[in-house]
């Protein structure tokens, strides 16, 4: 069951990311970041509120350790993001964007450690194919150039937002088992929702004191703004659900199959010419996929 929810986890993000995009005319990076919890943590609620309230669906049982977790998550998710953009600020996309591509390796280690959830031997080679993938394909023409500058500041930051999305999704697995005695929606729901909750506030002082009129922006956007949050919802909660279900490391493994996905509507649907090595790192890509699902 977790292998379609995290493939429309994945749809989900393509489509709440393109809308984000565009919000980059009318919003800084910032601004256009925040947007995600803005509009996705009253859906939360929402979602909640027709769960535990109008259902008469149980709250689950919190222990104390829930609450430590899931804000590490929360704030690991958005110091992944700061990470990311400063790598972007300090040389260029394709560094950070390829080193941030880490993250697939990072998450089954972190998994391992801090959940005792190791890949098996062979989906550890399977992980690793993955990640040269998603690598190459990130940067077809520029990979060798760009891991001969691993001790570039913004590799440095790339891995650090690997990091932090490898912490957040761990995060979120173990607060959400954490719970007891409850459905599996529920326990992702509430989880979701507690953590969104502390990101929306966390965002929103960090926007107050340095960029106050930019709150009121993003309130005058609000039907721009309203689709991405939706889809930021919709996704959030099929990331969730899907790492209630199953390791982290397999999760997000499967998630880089949005990566393929973008690179078929490319092809097929908009028609853009690609080279042989973007074809052979979409392989990569699926090879490792299938090789973390079957034997990892």
């Amino acid at each position: 069951m977790w292998i379609p929810i995290t493939l429309a986890a994945a749809t989900f993000q393509i489509l709440r990311t393109s809308r984000q995009h565009r919000l980059r005319s009318l919003l800084s990076v910032n601004g256009a970041g925040f947007v995600r919890y803005a509009y996705g943590f009253p859906l939360a609620l929402i979602a909640a509120f027709a769960t535990f309230v109008i259902a008469g669906q149980d709250l689950p049982s919190t222990p104390a350790r829930f609450w430590p977790i899931v804000a590490g998550a929360g704030i690991a998710q958005i110091l992944g993001t700061l990470a990311l953009l400063r790598a972007f600020d300090l040389r260029d996309f394709a560094i950070g964007t390829v080193y941030a591509k880490t993250e697939v390796i990072l998450v089954a280690i972190v998994s391992a450690v801090a959940l005792s959830e190791p890949l098996r031997p062979l989906g550890w080679v399977a992980a690793i194919i993955c990640t040269i993938g998603v690598a190459w394909l990130a940067a077809p023409e520029r990979l060798r150039d760009i891991l001969t500058n691993a001790h570039d500041p913004a590799a440095l930051m790339g891995i650090l937002a690997g990091l932090g999305f490898a912490v957040a999704a761990v995060g979120i697995r173990g607060a959400a088992t954490s719970l007891e005695n409850s459905a599996v929606w529920n326990r992702a729901l509430f989880t979701l929702t507690v953590m969104l909750g502390i990101q929306t506030l966390l965002n929103a002082s960090q926007l107050y004191a340095t960029r106050r009129g930019e709150l009121v922006d993003i309130a005058r956007v609000w039907r721009a703004a309203l689709p991405v949050g939706i889809l930021s919802l919709l996704g959030s909660a099929c990331w969730a659900v899907a790492v209630t279900l199953t390791s982290a490391a397999k999760v997000r493994t499967l998630g880089q199959v949005e990566l393929v996905m973008a690179f078929a509507i490319s092809v097929w649907w908009l028609h853009e010419r690609h080279t042989r090595s973007e074809y052979a790192a979409s392989t990569l890509v699926l090879i490792g996929i299938v090789g973390v699902i079957v034997v990892g």
